[in-house]
Protein backbone atom coordinates (compact mmCIF):
# COMPACT_ATOMS: atom_id res chain seq x y z
CA UNK A 1 0.00 0.00 0.00
CA UNK A 2 1.18 3.16 -1.17
CA UNK A 3 2.08 5.97 1.40
CA UNK A 4 0.00 9.44 1.20
CA UNK A 5 1.57 12.52 1.53
CA UNK A 6 0.01 13.38 4.43
CA UNK A 7 1.48 10.11 6.60
CA UNK A 8 4.83 10.94 4.50
CA UNK A 9 4.70 14.06 6.53
CA UNK A 10 4.23 12.63 9.49
CA UNK A 11 6.93 10.14 9.30
CA UNK A 12 9.37 11.79 7.93
CA UNK A 13 8.84 14.97 10.93
CA UNK A 14 8.73 12.10 13.77
CA UNK A 15 12.31 10.80 12.32
CA UNK A 16 13.94 14.03 11.93
CA UNK A 17 12.97 14.87 15.21
CA UNK A 18 14.71 11.38 16.10
CA UNK A 19 17.68 11.82 14.27
CA UNK A 20 18.24 15.68 14.74
CA UNK A 21 21.06 15.44 17.45
CA UNK A 22 22.98 12.84 15.95
CA UNK A 23 22.49 14.59 12.68
CA UNK A 24 23.57 17.80 13.96
CA UNK A 25 26.84 16.23 15.75
CA UNK A 26 27.87 14.01 12.54
CA UNK A 27 27.42 16.28 10.03
CA UNK A 28 25.77 19.16 10.24
CA UNK A 29 28.35 21.33 12.86
CA UNK A 30 31.06 19.84 10.68
CA UNK A 31 32.79 21.11 7.39
CA UNK A 32 32.65 17.60 5.97
CA UNK A 33 31.08 16.01 2.90
CA UNK A 34 28.33 17.55 1.47
CA UNK A 35 28.67 20.53 4.54
CA UNK A 36 31.48 21.62 2.69
CA UNK A 37 28.59 23.36 0.23
CA UNK A 38 27.06 25.79 2.89
CA UNK A 39 29.74 28.22 1.95
CA UNK A 40 29.35 27.65 -1.59
CA UNK A 41 25.63 28.43 -1.14
CA UNK A 42 25.94 31.08 0.61
CA UNK A 43 28.61 33.02 -1.70
CA UNK A 44 26.46 32.12 -4.57
CA UNK A 45 23.79 33.76 -3.52
CA UNK A 46 25.61 37.08 -2.59
CA UNK A 47 23.91 37.64 0.89
CA UNK A 48 24.86 41.26 1.92
CA UNK A 49 24.72 43.19 4.44
CA UNK A 50 21.39 44.48 5.74
CA UNK A 51 19.79 41.68 3.56
CA UNK A 52 16.61 40.00 4.63
CA UNK A 53 17.10 36.29 4.17
CA UNK A 54 14.92 33.27 4.65
CA UNK A 55 16.80 30.23 5.21
CA UNK A 56 13.66 27.27 4.59
CA UNK A 57 14.50 23.72 5.89
CA UNK A 58 17.13 25.20 8.53
CA UNK A 59 17.27 22.04 9.45
CA UNK A 60 19.80 22.84 12.86
CA UNK A 61 20.85 25.81 11.49
CA UNK A 62 24.10 25.71 9.69
CA UNK A 63 23.15 27.50 6.54
CA UNK A 64 21.22 29.89 9.58
CA UNK A 65 24.12 30.75 10.95
CA UNK A 66 26.61 31.39 8.20
CA UNK A 67 24.04 33.91 6.56
CA UNK A 68 23.31 36.00 9.83
CA UNK A 69 27.11 36.58 10.28
CA UNK A 70 26.64 38.05 6.64
CA UNK A 71 23.92 40.23 7.11
CA UNK A 72 25.14 41.92 9.69
CA UNK A 73 22.90 44.05 12.58
CA UNK A 74 21.11 45.82 10.00
CA UNK A 75 19.63 42.62 7.97
CA UNK A 76 17.31 40.05 9.44
CA UNK A 77 17.40 36.20 9.55
CA UNK A 78 14.75 33.81 9.58
CA UNK A 79 15.32 29.82 10.16
CA UNK A 80 12.55 27.67 9.21
CA UNK A 81 11.51 24.09 9.85
CA UNK A 82 8.86 21.36 10.64
CA UNK A 83 11.22 19.98 13.23
CA UNK A 84 11.02 21.02 16.83
CA UNK A 85 14.06 19.38 18.01
CA UNK A 86 15.97 20.55 14.94
CA UNK A 87 14.43 24.16 15.53
CA UNK A 88 15.53 23.54 19.32
CA UNK A 89 19.12 22.59 18.42
CA UNK A 90 19.19 25.84 15.64
CA UNK A 91 18.49 27.81 18.49
CA UNK A 92 21.08 26.69 21.02
CA UNK A 93 24.11 26.61 18.47
CA UNK A 94 23.14 30.60 17.09
CA UNK A 95 23.51 32.55 19.31
CA UNK A 96 20.62 34.91 20.41
CA UNK A 97 20.03 38.32 18.19
CA UNK A 98 17.70 40.61 17.84
CA UNK A 99 17.83 39.80 13.96
CA UNK A 100 17.29 36.12 13.85
CA UNK A 101 14.10 34.30 14.30
CA UNK A 102 13.55 30.40 14.06
CA UNK A 103 10.22 29.69 13.34
CA UNK A 104 8.33 26.21 13.02
CA UNK A 105 6.36 26.12 9.59
CA UNK A 106 5.63 23.54 6.90
CA UNK A 107 7.34 24.62 3.76
CA UNK A 108 4.44 23.62 1.21
CA UNK A 109 2.20 25.84 3.30
CA UNK A 110 3.25 29.15 4.50
CA UNK A 111 3.15 32.85 4.13
CA UNK A 112 4.72 35.86 5.00
CA UNK A 113 3.17 39.85 4.98
CA UNK A 114 7.07 40.48 4.22
CA UNK A 115 9.11 39.92 1.82
CA UNK A 116 13.09 38.90 1.18
CA UNK A 117 16.24 39.73 -0.16
CA UNK A 118 17.16 36.17 -0.34
CA UNK A 119 15.55 32.65 0.14
CA UNK A 120 18.25 29.62 0.47
CA UNK A 121 17.15 25.76 0.71
CA UNK A 122 19.59 22.87 1.60
CA UNK A 123 19.62 19.43 1.35
CA UNK A 124 15.55 19.60 1.65
CA UNK A 125 14.04 20.71 -2.02
CA UNK A 126 13.87 16.40 -2.38
CA UNK A 127 12.14 16.06 0.83
CA UNK A 128 8.68 17.81 -0.30
CA UNK A 129 6.19 15.80 -1.46
CA UNK A 130 4.90 18.81 -3.89
CA UNK A 131 7.85 20.63 -4.37
CA UNK A 132 6.10 23.09 -6.33
CA UNK A 133 3.81 24.39 -3.81
CA UNK A 134 6.49 24.73 -1.87
CA UNK A 135 8.62 26.67 -4.59
CA UNK A 136 5.84 29.08 -5.19
CA UNK A 137 5.49 30.25 -1.42
CA UNK A 138 9.24 30.78 -1.44
CA UNK A 139 8.47 32.87 -5.23
CA UNK A 140 5.83 34.37 -3.40
CA UNK A 141 8.06 35.02 -0.65
CA UNK A 142 11.07 37.07 -2.36
CA UNK A 143 11.01 40.92 -3.32
CA UNK A 144 11.35 41.86 -6.70
CA UNK A 145 14.32 40.39 -8.66
CA UNK A 146 15.03 38.27 -5.16
CA UNK A 147 17.81 35.35 -5.25
CA UNK A 148 16.44 31.76 -4.78
CA UNK A 149 19.11 29.39 -3.70
CA UNK A 150 18.79 25.66 -3.68
CA UNK A 151 21.36 22.67 -2.51
CA UNK A 152 20.54 19.36 -3.66
CA UNK A 153 22.29 16.11 -3.48
CA UNK A 154 23.38 14.66 -6.91
CA UNK A 155 22.18 11.39 -8.51
CA UNK A 156 22.37 8.26 -5.85
CA UNK A 157 25.31 7.41 -8.82
CA UNK A 158 27.54 10.22 -7.62
CA UNK A 159 26.43 9.92 -4.52
CA UNK A 160 27.94 6.40 -2.92
CA UNK A 161 27.66 6.98 0.51
CA UNK A 162 24.00 6.42 0.35
CA UNK A 163 23.81 4.15 -3.03
CA UNK A 164 26.15 1.83 -2.14
CA UNK A 165 23.93 0.54 1.13
CA UNK A 166 20.23 1.29 -0.84
CA UNK A 167 20.78 -0.29 -3.81
CA UNK A 168 21.81 -3.35 -1.67
CA UNK A 169 19.00 -3.12 1.06
CA UNK A 170 16.51 -2.61 -1.19
CA UNK A 171 17.49 -5.95 -2.50
CA UNK A 172 16.91 -7.51 0.98
CA UNK A 173 14.07 -4.91 2.15
CA UNK A 174 11.85 -3.88 -0.89
CA UNK A 175 9.70 -1.51 1.19
CA UNK A 176 12.54 -0.21 3.25
CA UNK A 177 11.63 3.53 1.75
CA UNK A 178 7.49 2.99 1.98
CA UNK A 179 5.73 3.45 -1.66
CA UNK A 180 4.63 6.38 -2.25
CA UNK A 181 7.78 8.54 -1.17
CA UNK A 182 8.98 11.18 -3.08
CA UNK A 183 12.50 10.08 -4.57
CA UNK A 184 15.69 11.55 -2.67
CA UNK A 185 17.47 11.31 -6.02
CA UNK A 186 14.72 13.32 -8.51
CA UNK A 187 16.57 16.68 -8.81
CA UNK A 188 19.33 15.31 -8.78
CA UNK A 189 19.97 15.63 -12.61
CA UNK A 190 20.71 19.61 -13.41
CA UNK A 191 17.76 19.23 -16.03
CA UNK A 192 15.27 17.89 -13.41
CA UNK A 193 16.17 20.32 -10.87
CA UNK A 194 16.15 23.18 -13.28
CA UNK A 195 12.62 22.41 -14.94
CA UNK A 196 11.27 22.37 -11.75
CA UNK A 197 12.35 25.59 -10.71
CA UNK A 198 11.43 27.10 -14.24
CA UNK A 199 8.02 25.75 -13.96
CA UNK A 200 7.07 28.01 -10.94
CA UNK A 201 8.53 31.18 -12.94
CA UNK A 202 11.85 31.71 -11.80
CA UNK A 203 14.10 33.38 -14.44
CA UNK A 204 18.19 33.64 -14.76
CA UNK A 205 18.63 29.71 -13.21
CA UNK A 206 22.07 29.06 -13.10
CA UNK A 207 23.39 25.43 -11.41
CA UNK A 208 26.49 24.87 -10.51
CA UNK A 209 27.72 21.06 -9.71
CA UNK A 210 30.61 20.11 -7.00
CA UNK A 211 31.97 17.37 -5.86
CA UNK A 212 33.69 16.65 -2.66
CA UNK A 213 35.12 13.98 -0.94
CA UNK A 214 34.46 12.43 2.25
CA UNK A 215 36.08 9.06 4.26
CA UNK A 216 33.98 7.33 6.63
CA UNK A 217 36.68 5.61 7.75
CA UNK A 218 37.16 1.39 7.13
CA UNK A 219 34.52 -0.63 6.00
CA UNK A 220 33.35 -1.54 9.74
CA UNK A 221 33.25 1.64 10.23
CA UNK A 222 31.18 2.77 7.79
CA UNK A 223 28.77 -0.03 8.25
CA UNK A 224 28.17 0.49 11.95
CA UNK A 225 28.00 4.07 12.14
CA UNK A 226 24.89 3.45 9.29
CA UNK A 227 23.47 1.08 11.94
CA UNK A 228 23.75 3.78 14.74
CA UNK A 229 22.70 6.58 13.05
CA UNK A 230 19.58 5.17 11.50
CA UNK A 231 15.81 5.98 12.40
CA UNK A 232 14.01 3.57 14.59
CA UNK A 233 11.66 2.64 12.17
CA UNK A 234 14.29 1.32 9.85
CA UNK A 235 16.13 -0.43 12.54
CA UNK A 236 13.15 -2.40 13.42
CA UNK A 237 13.24 -3.61 9.82
CA UNK A 238 16.41 -4.38 9.28
CA UNK A 239 16.21 -6.73 12.64
CA UNK A 240 13.26 -8.33 11.10
CA UNK A 241 15.80 -9.63 8.52
CA UNK A 242 17.25 -12.33 10.99
CA UNK A 243 21.03 -12.78 11.66
CA UNK A 244 21.84 -14.85 8.31
CA UNK A 245 20.20 -12.29 5.79
CA UNK A 246 21.95 -9.51 7.66
CA UNK A 247 25.11 -11.15 7.24
CA UNK A 248 24.66 -11.62 3.71
CA UNK A 249 23.39 -7.75 3.51
CA UNK A 250 26.27 -6.56 5.07
CA UNK A 251 28.78 -9.00 2.78
CA UNK A 252 26.52 -7.20 -0.40
CA UNK A 253 27.19 -3.44 0.81
CA UNK A 254 31.00 -4.50 1.35
CA UNK A 255 31.52 -5.78 -2.14
CA UNK A 256 29.57 -2.47 -3.75
CA UNK A 257 32.36 -0.20 -1.71
CA UNK A 258 35.50 -1.84 -3.23
CA UNK A 259 36.01 0.65 -6.18
CA UNK A 260 36.06 3.16 -3.56
CA UNK A 261 38.22 1.57 -0.83
CA UNK A 262 42.33 2.42 -0.86
CA UNK A 263 45.15 0.09 -0.43
CA UNK A 264 44.72 0.48 3.44
CA UNK A 265 41.58 -0.46 3.71
CA UNK A 266 40.15 3.70 4.15
CA UNK A 267 37.30 4.57 1.99
CA UNK A 268 36.79 7.57 0.09
CA UNK A 269 33.72 8.79 -1.74
CA UNK A 270 32.96 11.05 -3.86
CA UNK A 271 29.69 13.62 -3.24
CA UNK A 272 28.64 15.25 -5.90
CA UNK A 273 26.43 18.63 -4.53
CA UNK A 274 23.95 20.66 -7.73
CA UNK A 275 23.91 24.53 -6.03
CA UNK A 276 21.09 26.31 -8.11
CA UNK A 277 20.58 30.13 -8.04
CA UNK A 278 17.90 32.25 -9.43
CA UNK A 279 15.74 35.44 -9.62
CA UNK A 280 12.02 35.83 -9.05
Amino acid sequence: MKINHIEYKQRNMKIWNEIAPRYHKRWASINQGPFQSTSKLVELVNVSKGNTVLDLACGTGVVTKKICNMVGKSGYVVGADTSIIALKIAKKWNESKSNLNFINIDAEKFTFSYEFDVVTCQYALFFFPNAQKALKNIKNSLKKKGTLGISVHGHKNKVPFFSNISDAITKFIPDYVPPGSPNMDRFGIKSALYNEVRKVGFSKISIKDFTFNYSPGKFEEYWLNYLKYIPKPLKDKLQLLGSIKRKELRQAVKVNTIPYTKKNGVIVFPWQVLILTAKK
